[in-house]
Formats: structure tokens, C-alpha cells, sequence
């Protein structure tokens, strides 16, 4: 794999990240650190309420811990490495954790483009049409489609991984970006890399573009089936869940596009850095956050949890 590269896979590579800025690295690092505590906690504590409390559940929380169990993974594959560079002189990286930070990375980022969509659909079949919602999202059908967002990310990382992976590097080492992903290793290559533009464009306008488009189709059906509502408090508990999941959707989106879709050679270094720590370090940790505080249901059952805690203690 990657043609010229003997010297990278023995040696390794440079993750640069704010190295030219080293009077920022400790801000950076006390930031980061935060965010991946929140992190951590925010997810965990998404996933346990949906496996301990029986109200949820639900389709939608089945769906929604997919999510957090994304996030989490999403996030540990790169945060932890960027820690350890922020903290000290070494800012290096194995040939082999590179490869691996790529393949998940992209894995897990597909992933939850695939998976927005299924939560989209939920959304759709519980408002439009709730009282077939129980015999249309059954259990077989759920692990079904929380299968497909999975295999499916699996594969495009796979086909594009490899793909970018076979660029001549002419032993270039040095990654401008806090992680290994493939706008970054294409910038590091130095042979003609317009057809892997070429398909990286392609792949992240199907695994975006048309997500997204799908899912802002099913919210005008989902706005029309509420504003028929005639109960208020049904139609502001109808926004309130799907307002928190078109929040992720525009954050998630947002900047992927900005971060996939630009020329790979063209496009700002430092603002495609700062776009690809927003969403490997920000947007997992505010998803939970955006649906625990704007969500009634989570908050009573961590209510519920914590009063149990207290009660067998």
C-alpha cells in the first residue's frame, strides 16, 4: 500500500495539528480533554438509560444509543492520540495506527450519516403515521436498518480507505491535520490525485448530500403532520423531538460537507483542521446534550435511575 511510502511505514507519520502554533497547544489540550469527559459521560449515560429504563425502550432509543455507542467510538478513535500530541514534543503517529485511525474514522463517519437517516425515518412513521408506528418499526426491522448503517459505513471506509491509501507519498511524512483522514493523506500525496478528488467528491455527496436531502424531504411531511395536531402540547412535544434531531443533522452535515467536499489541494489548511476537530471532538459531545436537555423522557428516567441509586444506597 501507498506506492513510495517504505520510509512512512517504517517510520511512521507527523500528525502537525497547531505545532506551528505551540503557545495554543495547552488551551487545546485543556479544551479537548473536556470535551472528550463530556464525551464520555454524556453518551454512557445516553446508552444506560435506554438499557435500564423500560420507557425507553422505544425504536427511538434503540436508534438514539446507536448513536451515543457511535459517538463514542467516533471520538476515541482519534481524540486520545491528538491528547497525547498536544501533550508533549512527539507528535507522531505508527504507520499502522494511521491506517487504522482511517479506516474507523471514516467508518464510523459514514456510519452516522447512514444512521441520521434511519432516525429521520422513525421520526417520519411516528408522527405520520403513529398508530401503525409499533407494527412498522418492529424489533426485526430496527436491528435491520441499524445493521445497514453499520455494514454500510464498513464498506465505504473499506473501498475509499484503500483506495487513498495506494497514493504515492514519495516519503512525506508529515500530516497537516490533528488525524488521519483521507482530505489529509491526499494532500500528502505527491503524484496527480484528481481521480481520488474525483471520487471522494462523488462518495461524500452520497453519503451527504443525499442523506441530507432525504431527511429535510421527511421533516416538510413531518411539519404538516404536526401543524394538523390539534393538541398543543402534542404538537410541542412533535417539534421538541425532532427540532433535537435537526440539530445534529445540521451540525453533523454541516461540517462534513465543509470538511469532504472541498477540493482535497485547494481548501484552507487551518480551517479544514478546525473543521475536522469539530466534528470529531464537538459534535459527539453535544448530541447528547441537545437531546437530554431539550427531551422530557430522558430526563425523567435519569431522574428515576438517580432516585433509585439513593434509595438502595
Amino acid at each position: 500500500m501507498m506506492g513510495g511510502a517504505n520510509s512512512s511505514s517504517s517510520e511512521g507519520f507527523v500528525l502537525v495539528g497547531i505545532s506551528d502554533h505551540p503557545q495554543l497547544e495547552m488551551i487545546f489540550l485543556i479544551a479537548v480533554l473536556f470535551s472528550y469527559l463530556l464525551t464520555l459521560v454524556g453518551n454512557s449515560t445516553i446508552i444506560l438509560l435506554s438499557r435500564l429504563d423500560a420507557r425507553l425502550h422505544t425504536p427511538m432509543y434503540f436508534f438514539l444509543s446507536n448513536l451515543s455507542s457511535l459517538d463514542l467510538a467516533f471520538t476515541t478513535s482519534s481524540v486520545p492520540q491528538m491528547l497525547t500530541n498536544l501533550w508533549g514534543p512527539e507528535k507522531t503517529i505508527s504507520y499502522g495506527g494511521c491506517v487504522t485511525q482511517l479506516y474507523v474514522f471514516l467508518w464510523l463517519g459514514a456510519t452516522e450519516c447512514i444512521l441520521l437517516v434511519v432516525m429521520a425515518f422513525d421520526r417520519y412513521i411516528a408522527v405520520c403515521r403513529p398508530l401503525h408506528y409499533t407494527t412498522i418499526m418492529n424489533p426485526r426491522l430496527c436491528w435491520l436498518l441499524a445493521a445497514t448503517a453499520w455494514l454500510g459505513g464498513l464498506g465505504n471506509s473499506v473501498i475509499q480507505s484503500t483506495f487513498t491509501l495506494q497514493l504515492p507519498l514519495c516519503g512525506h511524512r508529515r500530516v497537516d491535520s490533528f488525524l488521519c483522514e483521507v482530505p489529509a493523506m491526499i494532500k500528502l500525496a505527491c503524484g496527480d490525485t484528481s481521480l481520488n478528488e474525483a471520487v471522494l467528491n462523488g462518495v461524500c455527496t452520497f453519503f451527504t448530500a443525499v442523506p441530507l436531502s432525504l431527511i429535510l424531504i421527511s421533516y416538510c411531511y413531518i411539519a404538516q403532520a404536526v401543524l394538523k395536531i390539534r393538541s398543543a402540547e402534542g404538537q410541542q412535544k412533535a417539534f421538541s423531538t425532532c427540532l433535537s434531531h435537526l440539530m445534529v443533522v445540521f451540525l453533523f452535515y454541516g461540517s462534513a460537507i465543509y470538511g469532504y467536499l472541498l477540493p482535497a489541494k485547494n481548501s484552507n489548511q487551518d480551517q479544514g483542521k478546525f473543521i475536522s476537530l469539530f466534528y470529531s471532538v464537538v459534535t459527539p459531545m453535544v448530541n447528547p446534550l441537545i437531546y437530554t436537555l431539550r427531551n422530557k423522557e430522558v430526563k425523567g428516567a435519569l431522574r428515576r435511575l438517580l432516585r433509585k441509586g439513593r434509595e438502595v444506597s
